[in-house]
């Protein structure tokens, strides 16, 4: 019989692979653009999570989180900031450049504890000051080798950074939080989707493959966030911490032996950069027990 314990490590490791293989499923909507993509992902997910909802009977908790306006304005930011990460991750997969999100997955934790470092006045090891320093150097690295900022990955990491940050400041529980966002967003999804529809731009409804992609973007944003919700419950923060890194593994796979994307001497060199800080940053969070 399986412990609570080895439940949540396989719903994590579920979610972080159905998040790691996720670039798959979004390129076969390459034809559909990404904000059209992320309207139909943020109505499809209200459905979901409604549903959900009504099964535990908690619709009533629902209405209570929109009766407290500091907190609805919490969760409006923290739509914002989920939003942008969930639109700039699609824009990178229709555009050929998985492997640079991948790479702001990977630099997610180190962005993370830097925030705590300027923010929390959280204090910093120095073998966590070696990881962010080996961190800052890929991505310097990356910027100098191919003249330009690594917009995407810095975008995905600062942008999900912001969200933990604000996460941290509701006190509700994370499938409710999660509602409650895309719920936020879905009146500008609604209004967008109704003038595409009625311009005759839209791709919902053109063929069935595209409109069931469309449809099941709801689920694949949804049914990992529970798992996700399932497994924090019932597994450390820091193996939770390590089996994440589950998540952009995949990705980075999926963009180089799937997608097929250029990987150059100078890449090779930033993401041996970032394994090498997370390999760090593993071993000082197992030593110490605790995640930042």
């Amino acid at each position: 019989m399986m412990t609570e314990h080895l439940k949540g490590a396989i719903a994590m490791i579920t979610a972080c692979t159905i998040w790691g293989l996720s670039a798959i499923y979004y390129k076969q909507l390459s034809e559909t653009p990404p904000i059209e993509v992320l309207c139909h992902r943020t109505l499809w997910s209200v459905v979901v999570f409604t549903l959900f909802l009504r099964l535990q009977n908690r619709l009533e908790e629902l209405k209570l989180v929109f009766r407290d306006r500091k907190l609805v304005q919490t969760l409006f930011w923290a739509a914002a900031m989920i939003s942008t990460n969930w639109f700039f991750f699609i824009w990178s997969v229709h555009n050929d450049r998985a492997t640079e999100a991948s790479f702001g997955y990977y630099i997610f934790p180190l962005v993370a504890v830097v925030f705590g470092l300027f923010f929390f006045n959280e204090r910093l090891s120095l073998i966590k000051w070696v990881s962010v320093v080996l961190a800052t150097i890929a991505v310097l690295i990356l910027a100098i080798s191919q003249n330009i900022l690594p917009f995407i990955a810095l975008v995905l990491s600062i942008s999900f950074g912001i969200y933990g940050m604000l996460k941290k400041q509701i006190s509700i529980g994370p499938v409710l939080s999660v509602t409650s966002e895309v719920i936020l967003l879905l009146p500008v999804a609604l209004i967008l989707l109704l003038y595409w529809h009625l311009d005759g731009s839209g791709s919902f409804g053109t063929n069935i493959t595209t409109t069931s992609l469309l449809i099941f973007s709801g689920p694949m944003t949804a049914v990992p966030l529970m798992l996700f919700s399932y497994a924090a419950r019932r597994v450390q923060m820091t193996s939770l911490g390590i089996i994440q890194y589950l998540n952009p593994s995949l990705q980075f796979f999926v963009a180089i032996f799937i997608f097929l994307e250029p990987f150059g001497l100078w890449q090779a060199v930033a993401f041996g950069l970032i394994w090498l800080a997370l390999f760090i940053y593993s071993f000082a969070i197992i030593s110490t027990k605790q995640l930042i």
